[in-house]
C-alpha cells in the first residue's frame, strides 16, 4: 500500500497513524483492540492464547508480531541502583527543558544519544558516556538519503540476518551537526564511567564528580513474556528462538519484525511486508500438512 507523504523526507507521526490506520482498514480479519495476550500455551492440538481479563482463543498457528522496541533496555550499571539523581530511558525522553543547568550523562552511541545529548548541551551541562568512539555515516549521498541507497542497492532486503549471531549497531546518521557537535564538545564524549554512588560519578581516570541525572539511551528488546511458558519459543535471555522468523520448537509459531529477522528492514515499516509474506506461505504450508 503506497505510504504517501513526501518520499525526500522522513514521515510525520501522524502520517504513519493515518497509514496504519487505512492499512487495517482494508484488512478482511477480525481485529481486537485492547486485549492483551498474558500467555501463549500448546494444547496438543494447536496453541492457545489466554487474554487478559479472561478471554481465550484457540488457533492453529500463532504469530508474534509485537516487534523489537517492546521493552526498553536498562543495563546493570555498576551503582545504578544506588544512585539518587533521576534516572529515564530514552524511551520516556521528551525534551531539554526539565534539564536545564543541570549535569547531564547520556549513556549510548547511538542515533537517539547522539541526538539527545547534543539537544540537551545547548540548556545543560551534558557528557555522552560510551565504551567505543561514535561511528557516523552520512545521512545524504548524492542529494538522497542513505537509506534510498540501501533499497536501491539492494542492501535493506539482502537476506544477511541468518549469518549475525550479534546484530551490528548501526551508526549516528549524520546531516553533519551531530558530529560538529561532539567536535566542539556539546556535548563532550567520555569513556564510559566505572561508578555511579548517591550524587556522584565516579569515571574511568578516576575523576569524581556531582551528576544530576542520567538518560539510558541503551536500546530495547522484544517484549514477549506471554512466550514464557511456551517450551522452547524463548532463550535464557528472554529474546525469540528463531531462525528467519519461524520457530524450531514450534511448527504453528512465528515472529515478525523482528531486528535483523533476515534483513537489515526487517523490523521497519518498509521492510517488514516481505518478512510478513514469507511467514505467511510458510505457515500455510505447515497448516495444509497439519
Amino acid at each position: 500500500m503506497p505510504f504517501g507523504g513526501n518520499p525526500d523526507r522522513y514521515p510525520h507521526r501522524d502520517e504513519v497513524v493515518a497509514y496504519l490506520t487505512a492499512y487495517a482498514a482494508r484488512l478482511d480479519v477480525d481485529i481486537r483492540t485492547g486485549r492483551r495476550v498474558t500467555a501463549v500455551r500448546s494444547d496438543g492440538a494447536g496453541l492457545t492464547v489466554d487474554l487478559e481479563g479472561g478471554g481465550r482463543l484457540r488457533a492453529r498457528a500463532v504469530v508474534a508480531a509485537t516487534g523489537s522496541f517492546g521493552s526498553p533496555h536498562r543495563p546493570d550499571l555498576p551503582g545504578l541502583e544506588a544512585f539518587a539523581g533521576q534516572v529515564l530511558h530514552a524511551a520516556d525522553y521528551r525534551g531539554p527543558a526539565p534539564f536545564a543547568g543541570r549535569r547531564v550523562v547520556v549513556v549510548g552511541a547511538g542515533n537517539s544519544a547522539v541526538q539527545i545529548a547534543a539537544e540537551l548541551a545547548r540548556e545543560s551541562r551534558t557528557s555522552l558516556a560510551t565504551r567505543a568512539p561514535v561511528k557516523f555515516a552520512r545521512q545524504h549521498l548524492a542529494g538522497k538519503d542513505l537509506h534510498f541507497w540501501l533499497t536501491r542497492t539492494g542492501l535493506d532486503a539482502a537476506p544477511l540476518g541468518r549469518l549475525l549471531k550479534t546484530p551490528p549497531a548501526p551508526p549516528v546518521l549524520d546531516d553533519v551537526r551531530y558530529r560538529a557537535a561532539l567536535t566542539v564538545g556539546a556535548p563532550d564524549r567520555l569513556p564510559m564511567f566505572s561508578r555511579l554512588a548517591a550524587d556522584r560519578v565516579t569515571w574511568a581516570d578516576g575523576a569524581t564528580e556531582r551528576l544530576d541525572a542520567l538518560i539510558l539511551a541503551t536500546g530495547y528488546r522484544p517484549h514477549l513474556p506471554y512466550l514464557a511458558g511456551l517450551d522452547g519459543a524463548l532463550d535464557r535471555a528472554g529474546r525469540p528462538h528463531h531462525r528467519g522468523g519461524a520457530s524450531p520448537a514450534h511448527p504453528g509459531l512465528a515472529f515478525v519484525g523482528l531486528e535483523w529477522q533476515r534483513s537489515l528492514s526487517s523490523n521497519t515499516l518498509r521492510g517488514v511486508g516481505r518478512d510478513a509474506a514469507r511467514t505467511a506461505r510458510r505457515l500455510a504450508a505447515h497448516l495444509a500438512r497439519s
